[in-house]
Formats: C-alpha cells, structure tokens, sequence
C-alpha cells in the first residue's frame, strides 16, 4: 500500500515541480546587473565636479544604441560580477582620501580616472588648497610609492631624472635614480621652473623611461606625474609649452572650498588633525597594483559604437573651427577623450559609452589642449566657454 499511495503524487507532481526548479537559476544573470547601481552614487562626485555626473535620466537615451553596443556583453553575463567588488575597492578611495581632504571628491575621481588610463594630471589652484595632501593621501590609500618634487628656477633635469655619480672606491661612475622612480610623482609648482628642467619630463610620461648617459632606463608601473601649478597670473611661473600640456591625461582645477568645508577643515585641526600623519588620521591601504591591472583589463573591455566615436571626434574637430581658438585639439586629444570616457562608464557600472560620458569627461580632458587668440583673451573669453560653445552646438547621437 505505500508503494500505491506514493504513485498517485508521482503522476501529477514530477510534471510541474521539474519545471519551475531549472527556471529559478534563469533569472540569475540579470541579478548581477542591478548590483551595480549602488556603486554609482559612490563613484559619482556629489558635489560640483569638472566631469559633470550621468544622470539616471539619460541613461535610456542610448536604447537606440543597443544592438551594437551590449550586445558583446551578453555573450558574458558573468563578467559584471568582478567589476563591482573592482569598483567597489575603487569607490573606497574616495573615502580613504576624504579622511585627510575635505570637499575635493571630483579631483579624486580624476586621478583614479588618470590611473586606469595610464595618463598623468595636472592640477591647477591657488596655495594652500590641499594639492600636495590629496596626492599624499591618494597614494597612501592605494599603497603606491611616492616621491615629490619643488620645481624652483635652478632644478637641473638631472635631479629629477637622476646622474651618473662616480664613486671613489671602485673608480666607477654608478647610476643614482632620480625621483621620477616611483608610482605617483608629485610635480610641486611645476611652472615655477624654467622649460629646460620641464622637458626632461617629457620623455618620462610619454615612454615610461628615462635615458642617462644613452642608456634607456624603465620606470617603475604604476607611473603617475601629478604636476601642480599656480594660475598663470602669478608671478614667477614659466607657462607649460603646448607639447608638454598636451602630455597630461585631464587637467583639474582646484577650487576654494565652500564655507561649510572649510569650517570642516579648521575642526578637524582644531581636534588635533595632523596632514603630515596620515596614519593617524585613519587613511589605509583600500586597493593595491593587482586591483588595478585588473580594473585597466576590465577598462578595455568597455565597448564604444561607432555614433559615438563619431561624436568625440566632431567634438575635437569643432574646436579646430572655432574663431577664439588658434589650437584646437589635436588627435592625441581625441584618442584621450575616447580613453577618459570608457573609464568613466566603468566607474559608472556600465560596460559601454554613451555620449553623456564624452560630455561630462570633455573640460578637464580638452581644457589645457586648446589655445585662446589674443583677441578672444582681451574680450573675456576662456577655454571653459568655447567648450561650453563647442558641446551646445555638436549633435548628440541618439
């Protein structure tokens, strides 16, 4: 009898209860992609930044766009799922820094944008607001090796690039490196030093290498040149030439700090806060060199549809055709556009661009590569307005 009071549930359960138990791991794939939500609003600054921030309300925009942008992603449903714990160990950057700085989160951005790219940043603001700590504390938080330079009028190239030094007890001249060996070189007033010493960076930011006595030498991966300089009103500084300018990744402006930021500053010194003890403050190691090798692979995996390659390109050549530009951005320009936004729609969690991407990476990746006419100088007119100028009048792909 119990063998026939078993058969009658057999006939009418193994129909339905097989189907619904594969169908439940189904749906698992699409579980990945909204984790990445939550990763935007940490990644993305909240207070006013040079990148602007993708609204939610764009982000449909590019459903036009689909069939030749995720679909590559399709095919690797699970390859979402280390980009967040990737983005999230990145996110914790920004918390580390904010530890030691207050109020510069778009800057931080930035620099980890420059970071996945490979790129170098120069950083322009007035003394006294935080460069040389956010560089500090930067490389504290990713574990990197730092080493800093004052640019003043009698640095020679070779005390950044390092000489040969003869040593008397073996008769030989030895190679002693210089302080570009090393993750993140911080270039204090980098325009206080004339274009001489500014040149032997050159090859240093565009090579990876520097070249004593014939002999290339390689620099240490990571390399970062985070180059800081007064306003060029000040006096004393040795305007950056076009080629060099043109070898930094972004540039990014440094503003005052808004009143509720600096009463955050003054309390924490006034609790005993110390900028040259970073260990004191809390600030950690959040990321090391493996996080991000693996987030630059994952970076390159971005995909770009060929309507918005065409938009950063019709961006990059209207500043050519603008009548307050006498040097537009040049092709270098472009591929550094392409290069800044594919590593902001990654730190947005999405594993393709749209045009809001090359819009909000725009200022600081074109602002330093243009050139203002006399004439547009004298009438007011500044780089950020011609590129204001330049994006309002580009057709955006939809």
């Amino acid at each position: 009898m119990t063998d026939d009071a078993t058969v009658p549930p057999n006939p009418a359960g193994p129909p339905p209860a097989p189907v619904p138990t594969p169908q439940v791991p189904a749906p698992a794939p699409t579980t990945g992609l909204p984790v990445t939500p939550p990763i935007v609003p940490t990644v993305v600054p909240t207070t006013p930044s040079p990148f602007g921030t993708p609204t939610p309300g764009p982000a449909p925009a590019p459903a036009a766009q689909t069939p030749s942008v995720q679909t590559p992603d399709a095919p690797t449903p699970d390859a979402p799922a280390p980009s967040v714990a990737l983005r999230q160990a990145l996110a914790g950057v920004r918390a580390e820094v904010a530890k030691a700085v207050v109020g510069q989160d778009a800057a931080v951005s930035g620099l980890v944008i420059a970071l996945l790219c490979r790129g170098h940043v120069l950083l322009e603001g007035v003394p006294g607001v935080a460069k040389t700590l956010l560089v500090r504390t930067l490389a504290a938080s990713l574990d990197l090796d730092t080493k800093r330079v004052q640019f003043t009028p009698d640095l020679m190239p070779g005390d950044v690039t390092g000489s040969l030094v003869y040593d008397a007890r073996t008769a030989e001249f030895s190679f002693r490196e210089g302080p570009v060996f090393t993750n993140l070189m911080l270039a204090d007033e980098i325009n206080r030093t004339p274009p001489k010493t500014q040149a032997s960076l050159l090859e240093a930011m565009e090579e990876r290498q520097v070249s004593v006595d014939g002999v290339p030498r390689r620099l240490p991966d990571p390399f970062l040149v985070i180059a800081t300089q007064n306003p060029v009103e000040y006096e004393g500084t040795y305007p950056l030439p076009e080629a060099q300018l043109d070898r930094f990744l972004l540039k990014l402006t440094l503003p005052l700090p808004e009143r509720e930021d600096e009463v955050e500053v003054l309390a924490r010194h006034a609790a005993g806060f110390d900028p040259r003890d970073l260990a004191a403050a809390g600030v950690r190691p959040v990321a090391d060199r493996t996080v991000l090798e693996r987030a630059r692979a994952e970076v390159q995996q971005v995909q770009v549809a060929r309507e918005v390659l065409g938009y950063a390109v019709d961006v990059c050549r209207a500043t050519r055709q603008s009548p307050s530009l006498s040097l537009g951005v040049s092709p270098r320009g472009a591929t550094a556009l392409l290069a800044t936004a594919r590593a902001w729609a990654w730190l947005s969690g999405r594993g393709y661009v749209t045009p809001d991407d090359v819009k909000a990476l725009a200022h600081p990746t074109l602002r330093h590569r243009v050139q203002l006419r006399a004439e547009a100088e004298l009438e007011g007119v500044t780089a950020e307005t011609v590129l204001d100028t330049v994006l309002a009048s580009v057709p955006v792909p939809r």
